[in-house]
């Protein structure tokens, strides 16, 4: 599976129906962000358990695949675990074991380094709960509605369209280059010809992206838009009683474990 069609895979899980997935996006995004941030301030092992055994129960409301879930939590965390497994032979403490080269590894090492990974798959765990219970599309407009900068979340709209655009196109063209008996991964063929269509591919799809946007602009001219219109249009959507309560727990979970963790600690 590729990173686009991941994001794909995604989009579908993000249209499935549940008590999460009916939420406001507004309420998805500012609670979510609140517990990336409350993850990485807390200092409790107790309470990073804690929080991402609450983000697994909410997966189990969601009724998202845990399996699948788990694969896209374990392919993003490579790309800063690193730093926490820096942590084991870097940090100065009490030695558990020598390795050639000098490099020792510490027990307050070993200590810090667990603790960054929690925080880590913490904080992927709710951003990924966010994306796979929220479409794209309505993250923006949640942005949108709490006042984020007009012409930041004008540019996230279009990226996001175009991400799929790029990823409609591309499939076309490979495709197109299937029913030719062509294939880039093929041994067969030349390097230099697989390699020149390859460039020829990308350039195409730029291309074709280009001529997109310039339709879509000239679109918008012709309707009026300018500087000015990009916050002009916003839909008045009252919460409901379920937000509500989804706020209020979460806050109240927060409150309580922070209490908790005074005792504990």
């Amino acid at each position: 599976m590729t990173g686009i069609d991941d994001i794909i895979f995604i989009e579908k899980d993000a249209k499935k129906n549940s008590p999460i997935h009916n939420l406001d996006p507004r309420v998805k995004l500012i609670i979510f962000i609140f517990l990336v941030v409350y993850a990485v301030h807390t200092q409790s092992f107790y309470v990073l358990i804690a929080l991402e055994l609450y983000l697994f129960l909410l997966i189990f409301i969601s009724k998202l695949d845990f399996i699948t879930f788990l694969k896209r939590l374990l392919l993003v965390l490579p790309f800063g675990g690193f730093i926490a497994i820096f942590q084991i032979f870097i940090r100065p403490g009490h030695i558990l074991l020598s390795l050639p080269l000098g490099i020792h590894i510490t027990f307050e090492g070993l200590v810090y380094g667990t603790f960054l990974l929690l925080k880590l798959i913490t904080c992927v765990t709710s951003v990924l709960m966010l994306s796979s219970t929220t479409p794209l599309q309505d993250l923006v407009e949640a942005g949108k509605r709490l006042h984020l900068p007009p012409l930041f979340m004008m540019l996230i709209s279009i990226t996001v369209r175009y991400l799929f655009y790029f990823y409609e196109k591309f499939v076309t063209i490979t495709n197109a280059q299937k029913s030719r008996c062509f294939s880039i991964w093929n041994k067969n063929l030349p390097y230099l010809l697989r390699l020149r269509k390859i460039g020829e591919t990308i350039a195409i799809v730029f291309l074709k992206a280009y001529e997109q946007g310039e339709k879509v602009y000239l679109s918008m001219l012709s309707r009026g838009y300018n500087e000015e219109s990009i916050s002009n249009y916003h839909t008045h959507v009252k919460l409901k009683m379920s937000d509500y309560i989804f706020i209020i727990s979460n806050v109240a979970l927060v409150l309580f474990l922070e209490i908790v963790s005074l005792f504990i600690i």
